[in-house]
C-alpha cells in the first residue's frame, strides 16, 4: 500500500512539498474550487498555489449563493473574481478602486464549462467584479491540455496577477520560484507516462 504525504496529497515517492515557497501577500487569494478538481487533488494546482500562499484559502462547492465565508468575504472586504470577459476590468489598463482595509480575490478553479456553471448558479458572485490581464504566454501545463491559448492553469494564472498587481503598487513581486511545483509535477508526470510507455513497448 503506497504512503500518501498529507500536505501535497501525492505518493511519498512524488511529493513535491521540498519545491513549495512560502509567500506573503497584501490581498486574500480565495479558491473556489470545484468538487471535480478537488478529486484530482495530487495534480490539481489551485492546491499548489493555496501551500505557497500564506495568505489564501480554499473553499470547496458549486453554488455559493448562501456560503457564510463566501458572503462575509464579499461584505466585509473589496472582493474581486479572476475572471475574463467584456465585463472584466483589464489590470493592464485600468487600476482597481479600493475602499476597505483588506482585499479579496477569488480564483476559479474549475475547468471552463464547470466555472461558467459555477458563477451562474451563485448569485452572490455575480454581483462581485470581475478582473482580468492580457495573456501573452502559452501554459507550461504539459500534462493537460488547455481549451484556448489563453487559458492557465490555476496556479500561472495567480502568479500573474500577484505581478500585475506589484506592477499597480498593490502587492510585492514574486519570482518564477513560484512555479517550481508546478514545473517539477509535470516533469514527474511526463517521465512516468515515458516509463508506462516504455514497458508497454516492451511487452509488445
Amino acid at each position: 500500500m503506497r504512503e500518501f504525504c498529507f500536505h501535497c496529497f501525492r505518493p511519498q515517492s512524488s511529493c513535491m512539498c521540498m519545491y513549495f515557497g512560502r509567500y506573503e501577500t497584501k490581498f486574500r487569494y480565495v479558491i473556489l474550487m470545484h468538487p471535480m478538481e478537488f478529486k484530482k487533488v495530487k495534480n490539481n494546482t489551485g492546491m499548489f498555489t493555496h501551500r505557497q500562499l500564506v495568505n489564501s484559502e480554499i473553499i470547496t462547492g458549486i453554488d455559493f449563493t448562501h456560503n457564510k465565508r463566501v458572503n462575509e468575504l464579499i461584505s466585509k472586504t473589496d472582493a474581486f473574481i479572476l475572471y475574463p470577459g467584456d465585463n472584466s476590468k483589464n489590470l493592464d489598463y485600468e487600476k482597481l478602486e479600493l475602499r476597505h482595509s483588506e482585499q479579496t480575490i477569488f480564483i476559479i478553479d474549475a475547468t471552463w464549462p464547470c466555472a461558467k456553471k459555477m458563477l451562474k448558479l451563485s448569485e452572490n458572485l455575480k454581483l462581485v467584479p470581475r478582473i482580468s490581464f492580457d495573456v501573452q504566454t502559452k501554459s507550461q501545463y504539459k500534462i493537460k491540455k488547455q481549451p484556448k491559448d489563453f487559458c492557465l492553469s490555476t496556479i500561472e494564472s495567480v502568479h500573474l496577477l500577484i505581478n500585475k498587481l506589484a506592477h499597480l503598487k498593490f502587492e510585492s513581486k514574486i519570482d518564477d520560484s513560484f512555479l517550481r511545483s508546478f514545473h517539477e509535477m509535470n516533469n514527474y508526470q511526463l517521465k512516468s507516462i515515458d516509463n508506462q510507455s516504455n514497458k508497454n513497448h516492451a511487452h509488445d
